[in-house]
C-alpha cells in the first residue's frame, strides 16, 4: 500500500470497511476494561490522584494487573485497523506499560489471521493483565532498555508503534537509529506528539518529531483536537454516523501520530 495518502479520508474508508470487526473489538475491549480496568472510578479526581500517588510509589499488586489506559478510542481503533489494512507480518510496540495499546494490537493480528508482536519495555506490568487468549501463539515480551545492547530487535518490521520515554534523546534516537531500517509505506504510529497545548513540550520529544515530520514534509494523520480540531470532528461525527461512538473510556486528547515511511 505504499503511495497511499493517510489521511481522513482514507481512514474514514478503513472504519467502514472493518465496521463489523471494530464493533465486536470494541465490545471486547470494553468488556475488558470493565472487568481489569478502572472505568467508574476514574471518574473523580480523588481516585486519580491517588492513582498517581500509588504509581509514583511504585505500584502495588493491584494496580499491576489492572489496565490503565493513555491510548484514547479513536487512536485504538485507527491502530486497529491500521494493522488490519497492511496485514504485517512483523509489529513492534515500544512500550506496551499495562498493555491496552498491546490488546488492540494483539486483537487486529488475531483477526488477519497472520502476523507476530514484538513488545519491549522496562517493566514487565502487561504481562499481568494481556489475555492469554489474545497473547498465546502471536506475541512476544522482552524486558528491558531496547535502546541498549544487545539489539533484540526482530530483522524486519512491518507496523512501528511507540509510546515510551517522551524525552529528546529517546526521540533522537529512533529517528535516527530505527526508522531508518524501515521499508517505504511501513506504518509509523508515535504517542503523545499532539497533546493538549498547555501540556506540548517543545524541547522534549513532542518538539522534536514536530519538526522532523516539518522539515521533511511528511504527511500525517492525527487524531489530536489540539492539531488537527477538523479531523477530530470529523472523527467524532463518522463514529456518530456509524454507531459506535460511545466511549470505552473518558479522554478524548488522541495525541498519536500516524504516517507512512
Amino acid at each position: 500500500m505504499t503511495g497511499t495518502p493517510l489521511d481522513v479520508a482514507f481512514v474514514a474508508e478503513l472504519y467502514r470497511r472493518f465496521l463489523p470487526d471494530l464493533r465486536r473489538v470494541r465490545d471486547e475491549q470494553r468488556r475488558r476494561y470493565d472487568e481489569r480496568g478502572d472505568v467508574k472510578l476514574e471518574r473523580f479526581r480523588v481516585y486519580r490522584a491517588l492513582s498517581a500517588a500509588l504509581r509514583a510509589l511504585g505500584l502495588p499488586p493491584h494496580f499491576k494487573r489492572r489496565f490503565k489506559p493513555q491510548f484514547d478510542d479513536i487512536e485504538a481503533e485507527v491502530t486497529y485497523l491500521l494493522v488490519r489494512a497492511f496485514r504485517p507480518a512483523s509489529v513492534v510496540e515500544i512500550a506496551p506499560d499495562r498493555g491496552w495499546s498491546t490488546t488492540w494490537l494483539l486483537a487486529a493480528l488475531r483477526d488477519n489471521g497472520t502476523g507476530h508482536l514484538h513488545s519491549f519495555d522496562v517493566f514487565d506490568y502487561c504481562t499481568r493483565a494481556v489475555p492469554r487468549d489474545l497473547a498465546d501463539g502471536r506475541w512476544t515480551f522482552t524486558l528491558g532498555d531496547v535502546t541498549q545492547p544487545p539489539n533484540r530487535l526482530p530483522p524486519s518490521i512491518d507496523y512501528l508503534f511507540l509510546d515510551a520515554a517522551h524525552s529528546a534523546p529517546f526521540a533522537r534516537w529512533y529517528l535516527g537509529e530505527l526508522l531508518p531500517r524501515l521499508q517505504p509505506g511501513t506504518p509509523v504510529c508515535i504517542h503523545d506528539i499532539f497533546p493538549p497545548l498547555e501540556r506540548l513540550d517543545r524541547f522534549g520529544e513532542a518538539g522534536v518529531v514536530q519538526d522532523w515530520l516539518a522539515q521533511r514534509r511528511t504527511p500525517y494523520f492525527t487524531a489530536s483536537p489540539a492539531a488537527a480540531g477538523d479531523a477530530h470532528d470529523r472523527m467524532v461525527a463518522l463514529k456518530r454516523e456509524l454507531g459506535i461512538a460511545a466511549p470505552i473510556h473518558r479522554s478524548q486528547t488522541n495525541p498519536m501520530v500516524f504516517f507512512l515511511m
